[in-house]
């Protein structure tokens, strides 16, 4: 072996951090850029598919259809080693987001898409009666409801994204999942891989703190409007 045996299990962690450091800023850097850039991309997708033209609601169903029913790691194939093919040349880390991006924005409009459709006619029949647009009805109204209701399934879509993250090994981008690997193969202890898992697990439970948080914020508003 390459390394020491006697060394512990955090000290040898505390060892390899500065490496697994730069495959975690990854992982995180992704993420967090996905999400900013989908979840606006999703809610106006979803009220495209409610309210949009003919033309724009098949256009986005094939959208959805497309990324929803094949492989993100296909998915990531395909533009990194076909694009190419077609005179366009993307840096791994372009493919991750551009990919990552509409695969979780096809995912999400199908869940606010869900949430939209689930608010009573009745409430646009009353907001139509007030003189309200489609837009005011949408933004004041339906939205707001429909987020409340989405934020359970949201919140496991928002977990599957940052697992997902370590597909971007399939186009040799260094996550903290390839980081881990390449440190297993050269030392030969599965330390860095328990590190990993121990990022993940943490992870989805400050996701998930982070929705019940919100799902008792917006609960509260909705209490304290209805008593208004």
């Amino acid at each position: 072996m390459l390394i020491d045996d006697r060394l512990g299990f955090w000290q040898y962690i505390i060892d390899k951090m500065p490496i697994l450091i730069n495959g975690i800023k990854t992982s995180y850097l992704l993420f967090f850029a996905v999400l900013l850039i989908a979840a606006p991309l999703s809610v106006l997708a979803a009220v495209a598919k409610v309210s949009g033209p003919r033309a724009v609601r098949a256009l986005l169903n094939l959208y959805t259809w497309a990324f929803r029913g094949s492989p993100l790691v296909l998915q990531l194939s395909l533009v990194y080693y076909g694009f190419p093919y077609l005179g366009i040349v993307w840096q791994p880390w372009t493919v991750a987001l551009v990919v990552f991006s509409l695969s979780f924005a096809a995912y999400e409009t199908e869940v606010i898409r869900g949430g939209i459709i689930s608010v009573e006619k009745g409430q646009y029949e009353a907001c139509r009666v007030l003189g309200m647009n489609f837009f005011q009805t949408m933004r004041r109204v339906v939205v707001p409801q429909a987020i409340r209701r989405v934020l359970p399934p949201t919140c496991s879509e928002v977990i599957i994204l940052f697992k997902d993250t370590s597909l971007v090994t399939s186009i040799a981008l260094m996550d903290m999942m390839r980081t881990a690997q390449r440190i297993v193969i050269m030392d030969l202890r599965i330390d860095a891989f328990i590190a990993v898992l121990a990022i993940y697990l943490l992870m989805a439970s400050l996701t998930v703190s982070v929705f019940h948080r919100l799902e008792r914020i917006l609960n509260a508003s909705v209490l304290k409007e209805e008593g208004s």
